[in-house]
């Protein structure tokens, strides 16, 4: 059984994420030196992630 035209939706997701997979939270939180490779993978806190539009200018991170 095949899903209806209306049901499908055209380009995958067309909405920004706003919290990441576990890869990209886990470099994320080693960037930021909250999380090494001896801590493990499970547990690992969530992270905000927004993605600006171009032109938009956020939050500075600290270098």
């Amino acid at each position: 059984m095949s899903i209806d035209k209306s049901l499908k939706i055209g380009g995958g997701m067309s909405r920004v994420r706003n919290v990441l997979r576990r890869p990209e939270r886990l470099a994320l939180l080693q960037e930021d030196g909250k999380w090494s490779a001896d801590k493990g993978v499970y547990n690992v806190p969530k992270t905000k992630y927004r993605k600006l539009a171009p032109g938009q200018s956020g939050p500075k991170r600290d270098a």
